[in-house]
């Protein structure tokens, strides 16, 4: 049994940055998340997209917003449990929760925070029949680790920055990899599109450019795919595989916390904005893009503001009667949970009177 103060469900930007306002508080927190790696869409989906809207960042990639966030929280030592999605609410006599997940996974805690973004993900599948068959076997949605690919032969699906990225990595790490996509112009960062036109020329990248997967063959395990080019001139091209990845992108669902007893309206949960962003169910609570209230703004930055407001809230409901003066981190600082401490520097002016 996994016990922390604050369970936050869900590891993007607004779930990572829960960590450090509760971490001023010295409130412990431990997040659950169904990929992976922490920061949800922005390390999943498009980690080199550039995002302009985050306050004193002119511009910064989605990727190394979550570098920054996950720096940001080293000192306050949060727990992670990643690969495994939330699956049941229990609500304790005392007014606790137990949550827990797809693996049995159990953690308790005295406040739950669903920070799950647009909800939980699955992959976008494509309309291949059979496909299903070979999944495990051979057909992956995404990839957690890229060793398993070594020295293998791999096929990567889609026109994204998923698809670009992991292409040009694994080219360097698989014995052959083709990516294809359905049209010639990619969705991707234009440093990956060119990075994996350049492998293209250097023959480490196979690129099937206006053609698609339409077939996946093989006795037990996947052993070979078949493309169908949109120039019926060029027919059908049969590859030899160990992988078949399609990375056509995540779709959003809430899942079984849509099943928790939550008030939820067109697939958000409605909170109470007038105050903390509790719930329907007291001490659970709901921030970011997952929650919705009369002028909600589907923003990272708001995300980030609900955050500090319920980690507020939260406090009391853990230390109820407890007096709580916030200071600004240009008063007293940030004290991390390892001992260490950032603070400024305090000048010692003398008086020039005697």
């Amino acid at each position: 049994m996994i016990k922390t103060d604050i369970l936050i469900i869900g590891a993007g930007p607004t779930g990572l940055f829960t960590v450090f306002e509760a971490g001023l508080l010295k409130l412990k927190t431990h997040l659950i998340d169904a990929l992976p790696q922490p920061g949800g869409q922005c390390s999943e989906i498009y980690p080199k997209k550039p995002i302009y809207d985050i306050p004193a960042f002119p511009e910064i990639l989605a990727g190394d917003l979550v570098n920054n966030l996950m720096e940001q929280i080293k000192p306050f030592d949060a727990g992670f449990t990643l690969g495994e999605r939330a699956e049941t609410l229990e609500k304790l006599d005392d007014g606790s929760f137990i949550v827990t997940t797809n693996k049995g996974t159990k953690h308790h805690a005295p406040v739950v925070v669903i920070a799950g973004g647009l909800g939980s993900f699955e992959p976008r599948k494509p309309l291949i029949p059979n496909i299903a068959n070979y999944e495990d076997k051979g057909v992956s949605y995404m990839i957690k680790d890229p060793e398993v690919y070594r020295d293998k032969k791999v096929v990567i699906a889609g026109g994204g920055d998923s698809a670009l990225d992991w292409a040009i990595f694994l080219a360097d790490v698989a014995s052959e990899v083709s990516l294809v996509h359905r049209r010639n112009e990619f969705r991707g960062a234009l440093d990956s599109v060119e990075k994996a036109a350049e492998l293209a020329k250097l023959g480490k990248i196979r690129l099937f450019t206006e053609a698609e997967v339409v077939a996946v063959q093989g006795k037990d395990n996947l052993e070979s795919v078949v493309i169908k080019h949109n120039d019926a001139a060029k027919g059908e091209t049969f590859l030899e595989v160990n992988d078949f990845i399609p990375l056509f992108g995540l779709s959003p669902k809430l899942g079984p916390i849509g099943n928790w007893g939550l008030e939820i309206e067109k697939n958000a949960i409605k909170v109470d904005n007038s105050y903390d962003y509790q719930t329907n169910i007291p001490g659970v609570y709901a921030i970011g893009d997952v929650n919705t209230y009369p002028g909600k703004l589907k923003l990272i930055l708001s995300g980030f503001h609900e955050a500090a407001v319920m980690c507020q809230s939260a406090y009391q409901r853990i230390n109820p009667g407890k007096r709580y003066v916030m200071k600004y981190t240009t008063v007293g600082g940030v004290e991390g949970f390892d001992g260490t401490k950032k603070e400024a520097k305090k000048e010692v002016v003398q008086s020039i009177l005697a």
